[in-house]
């Protein structure tokens, strides 16, 4: 009873190791889209190449970020061009150096970084910040979610 008790004990574990190791494997297969589709958005932004970053988005998608108030808002394509045409008007020189992707699913990568350039008023500025982006199965980018501190006293 003893040695069928162990057997058991050890076939159990066996079993989930294995299932472990098979759910780890596909993970890292989707994640590593969703970091090569990260690194693309960050390479347009910094390439002010609005059309091509459009590109890596659904044709509607939905955004959280303080510049565009507190709630959720979808955009187009074209609405997204529109957005960072403006921002680069503004901030000619802008930026993003990426700290760190983070795989969280099998749809989601969290990215950490420092956004860079020079204020109309000619003032510096670095603001850190995070976003997570959501992409459907065909790896485009469905939600975006960004955080930063949108205050007034820095």
């Amino acid at each position: 009873m003893k040695y069928l008790l162990i057997g058991f004990i050890v076939c159990i574990i066996t079993l989930s190791c294995n299932q472990k190791t098979n759910n780890t494997t596909a993970l890292v297969k989707i994640d590593s889209t969703n970091i090569v589709v990260a690194k693309q958005l960050f390479e347009k932004f910094n390439a002010h190449d609005w059309a091509g970053m459009a590109a890596l988005y659904t044709d509607t998608a939905y955004f959280r970020d303080p510049s565009l108030g507190t709630t959720i808002v979808k955009q187009t394509k074209q609405q997204t061009i529109a957005k960072y045409t403006q921002l680069s008007e503004t901030i000619k020189d802008v930026r993003d150096s990426v700290i760190a992707t983070y795989p969280s699913s099998n749809n989601t990568i969290v990215v950490e970084f420092i956004s860079k350039g020079t204020a109309p008023d000619g003032s510096k500025f670095e603001l850190p910040i995070c976003s997570i982006l959501t992409l459907n199965d065909k790896g485009l980018i469905e939600k975006d979610y960004t955080y930063y501190d949108n205050s007034e006293n820095k």
